[in-house]
């Protein structure tokens, strides 16, 4: 097997094996103090004489939530249990429970479960008493001349003082009074997008000093539904003082204290994000802070069992007797946009672009979906910005692609002496190498060089497979015709002979579904193999046979891939097809496609024998 068949097989096999096992994976603690009483409602915990409280307290399920019960209430239902406030904006819609003054209810306005107009809106947060309980609760943790059931719990039922609906430019603030001297207030702001500003104060009239530390958490009732596949985070995504923090839902439980927690000194965040939305608590630039993470309750074998939390917990502040305490942080809670989440960022958010799920090769797909988003921005259609995307990526490689190509012409050349070294050498494999590189040495050629293009292609296409992957700026986003969403496979299928037929296909995920194949992937197949019709042929018959099936396998692995990733495949094929033809024809070749198919392949006429 000479060198150039050897790295080749070596590159392309090495493409082969990670895409395979991809494509398999693909789907179609110590808890802190406080304590839960019998009934399940939080019991806060007790101050200390420092005033140092570790956590607001874990919010548990009620009773009608218990590990292994599936709740009875819907959505609707539990919404009507209490008093609330609505919230309007252009992108958001839900309601403030004034038990608890927690966010609870949210569903985003621009985004749909599915494609149809008639499918319901995406649901961010839901109240206590459904399926999946998810909600955002600040609050007030006592430490010193005040006890713990004299501040406001998730529990209190809050006044409204001022404001009705929550919108932009439009506050709604809620009041409490404990009866003894202390007047809680909590003041909720919402932008056009995603944030919401809350400001806590306490009004100090009890004629004694008092101290307590605010705090914020967003809690999971349950371990959430995730897409489970390993190049994606879904959990806790934190920002502490420049470092990013992971942390997956099934590894909450075991962080020990000092995992969990984490003392902010400047600037930081910390939240839950999903495959495309997020929940995070932003404390003001500059504060210092406590990041937390954990979970208390959670049964291995019930996935519904357990809360997963996330806190902010801020230093302790005296409120002197007839003096006012505030307290100030931000809520995001929305959908991870790109371009929204850069302008926050750039508004003071140190590092918040990095909660996007930007890998290993971060350093790739960050400006690979920079250009692709100005792209998409400068010709309003996605599908379109990949291909030219593509474009742009072949002409950066161009260089190494030209010296690429003109090594393959060469050994293209080479290739009758390759047949006639072989009948000398016979099964001596040692003359073999040995009259190869003689061969290679006296034409200048280096088998090497054919193999760096198709190695530097795979950290880019696994680069942009991230990108198509975790950005939702691709989900439910149109192409042509019958590709409505490049986040999705092609829906096409040749088992009903691409709709002609009336039935319908195997679902995405489903045992069958590989050999449902659509236009996209049946194109890719096409494009590889006419790219492979350009390349010297190998001299082995098993490298030949390994050649001739490849294209083939990957059309059927691929089918089940998001369609803006076979269309930049498709788009790289083709260019790549162009660019090698040219290239050879400037060598004195005129590749024949038909005769090359056929097993010929011939100069162009004049050319001078090397």
């Amino acid at each position: 097997m000479d060198d150039q068949n050897k790295n080749l097989i070596l590159a392309t096999a090495l493409s082969f094996v990670v895409i395979l096992v991809w494509f398999l994976l693909f789907p179609p603690p110590e808890q802190a103090p406080g304590v839960t009483d019998a009934s399940g409602e939080v019991t806060a915990p007790a101050s200390t004489a420092t005033g140092e409280v570790a956590s607001p307290g874990v919010a548990t399920p009620t009773e009608s939530q218990a590990p292994g019960e599936l709740p009875d209430q819907t959505v609707d239902a539990a919404l009507a249990g209490n008093d609330r406030v609505d919230i309007e904006t252009p992108r958001l819609t839900g309601s403030i429970s004034l038990e608890g003054g927690r966010i609870d209810d949210l569903s985003l306005s621009d985004y749909r479960e599915e494609l149809s107009e008639d499918s319901d809106l995406v649901r961010l947060l839901s109240p206590v008493g459904t399926e999946a309980p998810y909600y955002a609760l600040h609050g007030w943790i006592a430490t010193v001349g005040v006890d713990q059931d004299q501040v406001p719990g998730p529990d209190t039922v809050w006044s409204v003082e001022s404001g009705s609906t929550l919108a932009p430019g439009a506050p709604v603030t809620l009041t409490w009074d404990n009866g003894a001297g202390l007047t809680f207030r909590k003041t909720f702001a919402v932008d056009d997008d995603y944030m919401f500003t809350v400001n806590q104060t306490v009004e100090n009239n009890s004629g004694a000093d008092v101290a307590m530390r605010p705090y914020g958490l967003v809690a999971r009732h349950g371990e959430p539904d995730t897409v489970g596949f390993f190049i994606l985070h879904e959990g806790v995504v934190r920002m502490s003082d420049g470092e990013l923090e992971e942390i997956d839902y099934d590894d909450m439980p075991d962080l020990s204290t000092d995992e969990s927690r984490v003392e902010v000194v400047e600037n930081g965040w910390v939240g839950f994000t999903d495959k495309y939305w997020m929940t995070t608590l932003i404390p003001a630039p500059g504060s210092e802070f406590r990041s937390v993470a954990r979970a208390a309750g959670v049964d291995e074998d019930n996935p519904r069992s357990g809360v997963y939390q996330t806190e902010t917990i801020y230093p302790q502040q005296t409120v002197a007797a007839g003096d006012t305490l505030s307290a100030e942080s931000q809520l995001f809670a929305g959908a991870k946009e790109w371009e929204t989440i850069r302008e926050y960022e750039q508004g003071g958010i140190e590092g918040f672009i990095d909660s996007i799920d930007w890998g290993w090769f971060f350093f790739l797909t960050k400006p690979i979906f920079a250009v692709l988003h100005w792209l998409n921005a400068l010709i309003g259609n996605m599908g379109w910005a990949i291909i030219g995307l593509t474009l742009i990526i072949k002409a950066i490689l161009f260089p190494l692609a030209f010296k690429s190509y003109v090594s393959m012409a060469k050994m293209r050349e080479l290739q009758p002496e390759m047949e006639k070294l072989k009948e000398r050498a016979g099964d001596n494999r040692e003359e073999m190498q040995k009259g190869m590189m003689e061969l290679y040495k006296k034409n200048k050629v280096n088998p090497a060089s054919g193999c760096l293009p198709i190695l530097l292609q795979i950290p880019i296409f696994f680069s942009l497979y991230k990108v198509i992957f975790v950005t939702i700026e691709l989900r439910h986003a149109p192409w042509i015709g019958w590709i409505k969403d490049l986040s999705a496979p092609d829906p096409s299928s040749i088992l009903n002979l691409f709709g002609l037929l009336p039935w319908s296909t195997p679902e995405p995920g489903s045992l069958f579904f590989i050999f449902s194949l659509g236009i996209l992937p049946i194109l890719l197949g096409v494009s590889m193999w006419l790219q492979q019709k350009l390349n010297p042929a190998p001299t082995d018959p098993t490298q030949k046979m390994i050649f001739a099936w490849m294209p083939w396998v990957f059309m059927f692995m691929l089918g089940g891939f998001a369609s803006g990733l076979v269309i930049y495949w498709i788009a790289n094929n083709t260019i790549t097809f162009i660019q090698q033809y040219t290239i050879m024809r400037s060598q004195g070749y005129k590749p024949d496609l038909l005769g090359n198919i056929l097993g010929a392949f011939r100069r162009d006429e004049g050319s001078e024998e090397k």
